[in-house]
């Protein structure tokens, strides 16, 4: 047996891996972001953790409980363990593979009748086989990479899930602090519209006004309670929503600071764009499910030559159970097994130009996400900072007709404008402070998005004591 194993490993010692080496796809790079801050340097918000982005506390509890208890992520998680088994079982194709059989046919009919050197069902026998493939043409070698980066682009995914469950908690909050504020917005609103149609009604009796300012009063405080029972339901929807996210049923969710109140970094450095291969798990994915289709194609070549291996088999047989463990019972034999293509040899042809196209797709498929990740860290940056100076804009705006629905309600008052003037000043007001607040969610929605589109800055062993308390 020792002469086999010297020339098994010696022709491993020779053996060449085919098919193509993986490399990654070269793609034009640029030294900025084009929306970027002006000569900012290599720092990123994505360096940050995501407790840092977001500072609300209940938030931060929030996101805690669907990192915990979310069901996609979860089914992440069990699809990263299903492939380490894979890899696992990929790894032992590079070890003999051993197997024993054994027959007692003490309960059956039993005979004398042997041929030398052959095992029959009427003897006693113990047998052990071995059959060890030799790695000539890589094809082990070369599905075990596959094997690898399959697990690695799963343990990617489960990144880019954990990403966007994170994110995705954070703008569902940001809706739900949204509906708040519009909330109590109609609901001031509405207190306002029945002053006027009170008041409304007593200048209709005194003879002051006619009966169509009051019609025109009374439909717009109808409005206002539709566009509250409007905002109630978009916020339960929005709550049951999140509670999904969460991996829970539906519940109330607690809120902290408001929407105003929210705190986000001052700045928001994108950092640079070479940084952004390295970082972002989807990239990373599509990245190993490419090292996966390079290696599966040196597979597919390796099944077009012969495969080699060395086979051995060793044993006992006898009759009789007394003579199972005598010299004249044992057995054995080793020698080389060879297994080559040959009718078949089209068909494994055109497997390999299946794999070869799979590879170019999955090369197709990076090159879209790179630039589709760059669009989307544009998108970001861009939306961030115009969302301010439109949220400055809109909150001179709604200054401005804050003091213009107080003159309107004074000269009304005081008989000098009519009722058309307070209606629109009022439904403007009322339009321009819903607006308000949608761009302030947007804003801070931008941030979480900016967040994301980078890559974040989330793993493992940032994570901080976990706290349950919500809803459990």
């Amino acid at each position: 047996m020792r002469m086999p194993v010297v020339i098994g490993l010696s022709c491993l010692l020779i053996s060449c891996t085919m098919g193509p080496d993986y490399e990654r796809p070269k793609m034009e790079g640029a030294e900025a972001f084009r929306m970027g801050e002006p000569h900012a340097d290599a720092s990123s918000i994505a360096n940050l953790a995501w407790w840092e982005i977001l500072q609300d506390e209940p938030l931060q509890q929030l996101v805690r409980i669907a990192l915990e208890e979310n069901k996609d992520l979860q089914r992440a998680v069990a699809v990263v363990d299903e492939f380490q088994a894979r890899a696992g079982l990929a790894r032992s194709d590079f070890l003999p593979g051993v197997s024993a059989s054994g027959s007692a046919p003490a309960l059956g009919r039993k005979t004398s009748f042997l041929v030398p050197g052959f095992v029959n069902p009427f003897n006693y026998y113990l047998q052990g086989n071995l059959a060890w493939e030799l790695d000539l043409w890589g094809r082990v070698r070369r599905a075990n990479e596959a094997a690898r980066a399959e697990l690695l682009s799963k343990e990617e995914n489960r990144r880019a899930v954990v990403l966007q469950l994170v994110s995705g908690v954070a703008e569902s909050y940001f809706n739900l602090l949204q509906f708040d504020a519009q909330l109590d917005i109609a609901r001031g609103t509405l207190q306002s519209w029945e002053e006027s149609v009170r008041i409304a009604r007593a200048r209709l009796k005194q003879g002051v006004t006619s009966r169509l300012d009051l019609d025109q009063f009374v439909a717009a405080r109808a409005n206002a309670v539709v566009r509250t029972a409007e905002l109630e339901r978009q916020m339960v929807q929005a709550e049951n929503q999140l509670s999904v996210l969460l991996g829970r049923k539906p519940f109330t969710i607690p809120r902290g600071r408001s929407l105003t109140d929210q705190v986000m970094p001052p700045s928001v450095p994108a950092g640079l764009p070479s940084d952004l291969l390295q970082r972002r798990p989807d990239l990373l994915q599509a990245e190993q499910e490419l090292a996966a289709a390079t290696a599966h194609v040196g597979v597919a070549k390796a099944d077009r030559f012969p495969r080699i291996s060395l086979t051995g088999l060793l044993g006992v047989s006898s009759p009789k159970l007394s003579r199972l463990f005598t010299d004249p019972a044992s057995f054995g034999v080793a020698g080389v097994g060879v297994t080559a293509p040959l009718l078949n040899g089209p068909a494994l042809g055109f497997q390999q130009e299946a794999a070869e196209a799979q590879a170019r797709q999955a090369v197709a498929q990076y090159q879209e996400r790179v630039l589709t990740a760059f669009r989307e860290v544009e998108d970001s940056l861009v939306a961030v900072r115009t969302l301010l100076v439109q949220h400055d804009a809109q909150r001179q705006q709604v200054t401005a007709l804050q003091s213009a629905l107080r003159l309107a309600e004074l000269r009304y008052k005081g008989g000098l404008a009519n009722y058309l003037d307070v209606l629109v000043a009022r439904r403007n007001l009322f339009e321009a402070e819903l607006s308000l607040t949608g761009t302030r969610r947007l804003h801070l929605v931008s941030v979480v998005q900016l967040y994301k589109a980078l890559g974040g800055g989330w793993s493992p062993d940032m994570e901080r004591p976990t706290d349950r308390r919500i809803g459990s």
